[in-house]
C-alpha cells in the first residue's frame, strides 16, 4: 500500500506530482492511500511514493477539472481524481463523457467549488478596525464550504489593492498589507468585529434602493443562502422588506386612487413601465417583450388569459392572434364591448419551444404563474373590476392562488378577497383545438353564454 501525503487540503501541485509518479509506475487506485500532512498517518499505509514518473500526457480538460476538484471538501477527492486519471490514460476521450458516473460526479464537485468561490466574492463584508499601531484595517469573516481561500486570495488583492485587509475563516486567514499577501492560522467568528458606523449608511442605502417589484424570493435564497446572512449587514433588513413589499405597493396604489386629483392612468402607466423590466422568472430571457394588459383603467369587467402567444409576443398586445379572434367574436356575441373591458394575461412573457423556424406554445409552470401573480394583483388593485373572468386553468390559478378544475368551478360566481367577484371559463385556444366541428360550435356557444352571465353581474 502506497501513502501519498499532501501538505495542505488544496495542494494541487502535490497531488499532481504524486499522481504522476503513481500512474507512471502503474500503481492501481486501490493500492494508494491519500492524506493531508496534518492528518495522522494511515495505519494501513506502509510505503511512501518515491517513484520517478514515466512521462505521459493527459487531456487539458482533465488538468483543469483536477485543479478545481482538489479544492472540494470531500475527503475522497484525491482518490477519485487518481482513479479517473488511470482511466483517462487508457481512454483519453473519457473526460468528455458526461454520462460516465465518475466524470459526472467530479464535474458536480467542480461546479460546487466554483459556486463557493463566487459566494465568497459576493458575500464577504469588510468592517473597519484600528490596529494597535493606530492604522486603519478592514477585517471580514467568512465560512467557505470548500478549500477555496487561497484560490480566491488573488481576486481580493486585485480588487482591494489600496486597502489593508484580513479575511478570517475557520481553516486559515489571509492578510494583505498593501504590498504582500500572508497567511495565518484559522480563526473564529469572535475574532472578527461585529460592525462599524459605515454599516448604518449601507443599510440606509440598501433599504432605499430595495425594489419590491423586482423581488424574487426563491431566486434570492438560491443565490444568497441564509447561512451567509449573519455576516452581511444589509440582510438584517431583508425579512422586514420582503414581508412589507407587496403591502407597501398596494398601499401606494390605493393612495394614488383616493388622493385628490389622483391620476390612475398615470399610475397604470408607471406600473406598465415597471413591468417592462420584469425579471421575476426566466421567461424574459427568451421572449421578445412583456405583454401587459390593456383597456380602460376604470373597467368594471376584466378578462385574464393564460399568456401571450407568438403574435402577441411580437405585437406587444394581448389577444391579437387566433385565440384573440375567437375571443373577440365571443365577446361581441355576448353583447360586450371589448373597448370597455380590461384584458390581460396571467403570465406576461411568451413561453415556447423552438421547432425549426416556429415557436410552439408551452404551458407556463407553477413557478412562472406565481412570479407573475404580483403583476395581476397590481392591475386588479388599480382597475378594481367588479368581475374578473379567468380564461382557462392558468388564469384561474393566478386569480385564486390554487389549482382549479374548470368543469367543477365553471359558470358560477366566486367571491374574491378584495370584494370583487371571479368567474371561470375555458380559454379560447381550447375551442381552436377541438377537432369535431359540431362539438366546437356547441362549446363556443357555451363559452359565449359564460361571458354573457359574467357581464350580467356588472352593475
Amino acid at each position: 500500500m502506497r501513502v501519498a501525503t499532501l501538505t495542505t487540503p488544496d495542494d494541487f501541485d502535490g497531488w499532481r506530482d504524486a499522481a504522476r509518479a503513481l500512474a507512471g509506475a502503474r500503481v492501481p487506485p486501490s493500492e494508494v492511500v491519500w492524506q493531508v500532512g496534518d492528518q495522522p498517518t494511515d495505519l494501513f499505509g506502509d510505503e511512501a511514493v518515491v517513484e520517478t514518473p514515466a512521462p505521459f500526457r493527459v487531456p487539458r480538460p482533465f488538468v483543469d477539472l483536477a485543479r478545481t476538484v482538489v479544492l472540494h471538501a470531500d475527503p475522497e477527492r484525491f482518490a477519485l481524481l487518481y482513479t479517473l486519471l488511470t482511466r483517462v490514460l487508457a481512454q483519453p476521450k473519457l473526460i468528455d463523457d458526461r454520462a460516465d458516473p465518475l466524470v459526472r460526479r467530479l464535474d458536480e464537485m467542480a461546479k460546487a467549488v466554483r459556486r463557493d468561490i463566487h459566494k465568497m466574492r459576493a458575500f464577504v463584508r469588510f468592517r473597519e478596525v484600528t490596529d494597535d499601531d493606530g492604522q486603519e484595517r478592514y477585517v471580514a469573516w467568512f465560512e467557505p464550504e470548500h478549500h477555496i481561500v487561497r484560490e480566491n486570495a488573488r481576486f481580493f488583492v486585485n480588487r482591494f489593492t489600496g486597502m489593508r485587509w484580513s479575511i478570517l475563516t475557520p481553516e486559515l486567514s489571509i492578510h494583505w498589507d498593501g504590498e504582500a499577501l500572508t497567511e495565518g492560522p484559522g480563526a473564529s467568528k469572535a475574532d472578527a468585529p461585529d460592525g462599524d458606523p459605515i454599516e448604518e449608511v449601507w443599510k440606509t442605502y440598501y433599504s432605499s434602493i430595495f425594489n419590491p417589484a423586482r423581488l424574487k424570493v426563491g431566486a434570492m435564497l438560491k443565490e444568497m443562502p441564509r447561512k451567509y446572512w449573519k455576516n452581511m449587514p444589509e440582510t438584517a433588513l431583508v425579512g422586514s422588506l420582503i414581508a412589507g413589499a407587496q403591502a407597501r405597493e398596494v398601499a401606494m396604489i390605493e393612495k394614488a386612487r383616493t388622493a385628490p386629483g389622483s391620476n390612475i392612468a398615470g399610475a397604470w402607466e408607471a406600473l406598465r413601465e415597471e413591468a417592462m423590466g420584469c425579471t421575476r422568472c426566466d421567461l424574459y430571457k427568451h421572449a421578445t417583450q412583456v405583454v401587459f394588459g390593456e383597456g380602460p383603467v376604470d373597467a368594471k369587467l376584466m378578462f385574464v388569459g393564460e399568456q401571450p402567444g407568438d403574435q402577441e409576443d411580437q405585437a406587444g398586445r394581448p389577444f391579437v392572434g387566433p385565440a384573440g379572434q375567437v375571443f373577440d367574436r365571443a365577446v361581441a356575441q355576448a353583447g360586450i364591448d371589448r373597448a370597455e373591458v380590461y384584458v390581460t394575461n396571467a403570465v406576461k412573457h411568451f413561453k415556447f419551444e423552438q421547432r425549426g423556424p416556429r415557436r410552439i406554445h408551452a404551458k407556463p409552470g407553477t413557478g412562472e404563474i406565481e412570479a407573475c401573480r404580483w403583476w395581476i394583483g397590481q392591475e386588479r388593485a388599480l382597475v378594481k373590476p367588479q368581475v374578473t373572468v379567468a380564461l382557462g386553468a392558468t388564469a384561474a390559478r393566478s386569480l385564486l392562488g390554487r389549482a382549479v378544475t374548470i368543469g367543477r368551478e365553471r359558470s358560477k360566481p366566486i367571491p374574491l378577497p378584495d370584494g370583487g367577484e371571479g368567474w371561470i371559463t375555458v380559454h379560447p385556444s381550447y375551442l381552436l383545438r377541438l377537432p369535431d366541428k359540431v362539438q366546437a360550435e356547441e362549446e363556443f356557444a357555451r363559452f359565449v353564454e359564460d361571458l354573457r352571465m359574467a357581464a350580467a353581474r356588472v352593475s
